[in-house]
């Protein structure tokens, strides 16, 4: 195997964790709304950790993309 295919099949590997991170935001805002459900008046309470887990679960995703192009822009080098 030569190393430009490497470099795509690191590349699809480094673009795999996009699933994970749409797995781990609709779990998060899932669990947002089986909470309100609930207990309807926590709901302020609530929103501000579930804008928390989204942003850090959304920063795993632009990690791996933020990978996947470092990985492209070395190629077959």
């Amino acid at each position: 195997m030569d190393a430009a295919s490497a470099a795509l099949i690191g590349m699809g590997l480094a673009a795999a964790g996009f699933a994970g991170a749409g797995v781990g935001i609709g779990y998060v805002f899932g669990k947002m709304i089986e909470a309100v459900a609930r207990q309807p008046e926590a709901e302020g309470r609530v929103g501000k950790y579930m804008w928390i887990g989204f942003a850090l679960v959304e920063a795993i995703a632009l990690y791996g993309l933020v990978i996947a192009f470092i990985i492209m822009g070395k190629g077959g080098k």
